[in-house]
């Protein structure tokens, strides 16, 4: 069993920089892989961020050069560095986490969750 709990959101205007902060704990010495999805309402859940243990990591092309994810293994925690921030950015933001890359970067299979955080960002 692995927790996951996020931090950070916020509302913010457009052009401004939230910090997002995902803590895991329980049984996550098999987790290589963690990463940030976000849901708006009405739409499906998309990938944002994937990054490996070893600091490999995958951006959705709507965030590259703005975001910024990273990983500290020793605290098994993640964070999403979100800059230059739009109003298309609005949703919920989850973190993800599981033992491979490919399960986080999937659309579909089983991962762990959080609960999730809500980032606004107002025009």
């Amino acid at each position: 069993q692995v927790q996951l709990v996020e931090s950070g959101g916020g509302l913010v205007q457009a052009g401004g920089s939230l910090r997002l902060s995902c803590a895991a704990s329980g049984s996550i010495f098999s987790i290589n892989a963690m990463g940030w999805y976000r849901q708006a309402p009405g739409k499906q859940r998309e990938l944002v961020a994937a990054i490996t243990s070893g600091g490999s990591t995958n951006y959705a092309d709507s965030v590259k050069g703005r975001f910024t994810i990273s990983r500290d293994n020793v605290k098994n925690t993640v964070h999403l560095q979100m800059d230059s921030l739009k109003p298309e950015d609005t949703a919920v933001y989850y973190c993800a986490a599981y033992w491979s890359l490919s399960r986080i970067l999937a659309t579909t299979g089983y991962r762990y969750w959080g609960q999730g955080t809500q980032v606004t960002v107002s025009s």
